[in-house]
């Protein structure tokens, strides 16, 4: 669908011609305009871009239609309206500048809020127009990213006795298996502390303690996908330790919702606002319900000796066990889908949400502009802090007054939260200058520093 001639006005070199790619175009609609007259959407981060094989590529949203690509040949172009930027790619110092006014800034960032701490700033969110983000404040939320479905949750669990069975063979009740140490939720500093009380079983190299079975299971590539062999071991623990590794309003992964799939009880730390999304009032145990490690050890004692009261965890696999209807709702309701061929990915999705608000952006402008004033010019949409702002990293046991001097966690997540404001300080200072040299940027964050060290 795209030729050269979508690109006739834009210093595109003579003879260039683009292979139009086989890929989702969207819904359709009545839109008759040719593609050299529609609005540019630039994928910034072009690593992204949800088109092959092709640069460039025309869609056709419920609203109307834009060509989008990844070329930056066209960053600078009147018809290019929109620049989507990938959150974990972001980096301030290298931010596209001078911002140009008649350009809208998106973000799609569904990974974890430590990839790129800008974010969680009012001053660094707030550079960007529209957000898919894993809050579901954010103008198209990607929260339950992680969550094929309902029926993904009502898969069945290892019987009772067999997880016994498993238990009598000398493995733990609680299960850990995590790779990726030092992290701003400090995760293994609590499961440290709660291995004093219970048995643990650690198969990654964070805490590492046991070996897996075989060969093959300890291939890093067999455990991060759902392998069947990996997956049947893991489901015959009672509880796993499930702790994100940032804390953040609705950010919850497949540590989170793979122990469920396999009816294996998760012992979790992340969204505080976690209950909202569970398939019932009973699901989950949740780590900061409790007092100390000590406490919660107690707890899980308890529940693998009492069969009963286990159990009492795993009643939203039966059926009609999910009461939660926001859930069940959340789900319906999402117009993407998980593995699921049959509809489009959240990228495609996000797109073409962006590509219906710049269309609406460019009819709001015309309108604005043949009233000579008469009727107001769009007001510019500007991301919210609830949009991503996630809190400063905790520690994972105890208070910052108690770590030792040098602790590494202290000093690089810390760190890095508070440095992170100062970036977005530093680009907000550049675009409302004007700025057009990305090489001044550390001469910004050199002024913010000075100024807050006088405050001092």
């Amino acid at each position: 669908p795209c030729g050269a001639e979508g690109w006739a006005q834009d210093a595109v070199p003579p003879g260039a011609a683009f292979v139009a790619a086989a890929s989702y175009r969207g819904p359709g609609n009545n839109d008759t305009r040719s593609n050299k007259a529609l609005p540019i959407l630039l994928w910034w981060s072009g690593s992204l871009f949800p088109h092959f094989p092709g640069d460039t590529e025309r869609i056709d949203c419920p609203l109307g239609s834009c060509l989008v690509t990844r070329s930056r040949r066209v960053a600078r172009h009147r018809r290019t309206k929109a620049l989507i930027f990938y959150g974990t790619d972001f980096r301030a110092y290298e931010a596209p500048l001078p911002r140009l006014p008649h350009q809208t800034w998106a973000l799609f960032h569904e990974e974890s809020p430590m990839n790129n701490y800008v974010l969680s700033h009012p001053p660094g969110i707030q550079l960007f127009n529209y957000t898919a983000t894993f809050r579901r404040e954010s103008d198209y939320p990607l929260t339950l990213q992680w969550l094929p479905g309902a029926g993904y949750l009502r898969g069945p669990a290892v019987p009772l006795a067999e997880k016994d069975a498993w238990r009598r063979r000398g493995y733990a009740p609680v299960l850990y298996m995590q790779s990726h140490c030092d992290v701003p939720s400090d995760r293994d500093r609590y499961v440290r502390e709660l291995m004093k009380y219970i048995q643990v079983d650690s198969y990654g190299k964070c805490l590492h303690n046991r070996e897996l079975p075989s060969e093959r299971l300890r291939d890093t590539s067999t455990a991060t996908t759902e392998d069947s062999e990996f997956m049947s071991f893991i489901a015959r623990y009672k509880f796993h330790l499930a702790l994100e590794n940032a804390i953040c309003d609705d950010y919850m992964t497949e540590k989170l919702w793979r122990p469920m799939h396999l009816g294996a009880v998760p012992v979790y730390r992340g969204s505080p606002a976690v209950r909202d999304w569970m398939p019932n009032n009973l699901s989950i145990i949740l780590i900061d319900d409790f007092d100390s490690p000590q406490e919660l050890a107690k707890y899980l004692d308890f529940l693998d000796k009492n069969g009963k009261e286990y159990l009492k965890y795993l009643e939203y696999k039966n059926v009609g066990g999910i009461k939660n209807q926001f859930l069940l709702e959340s789900l319906e309701r999402r117009e993407w889908g998980v593995n699921d061929m049959t509809l489009p990915n959240y990228l495609n999705g996000f797109e073409c949400f962006i590509c219906d608000r710049e269309n609406i952006r460019v009819k709001e402008k015309q309108e604005h502009k043949r009233s000579r004033g008469k009727i107001p010019a769009p007001r510019p949409r500007i991301a919210q802090f609830k949009h991503m702002g996630c809190p400063m990293p905790t520690p994972g046991f105890g208070s910052v007054e108690d770590l030792a001097e040098g602790d590494s966690w202290k000093e690089m997540w810390l760190q890095d939260y508070w440095q992170s404001l100062d970036q977005g300080e530093a680009l907000t200072a550049m675009i409302h200058r004007n700025e057009s040299h990305q090489g001044r940027f550390w001469d910004y964050m050199h002024e913010i520093f000075l100024k807050r060290t006088r405050q001092h």
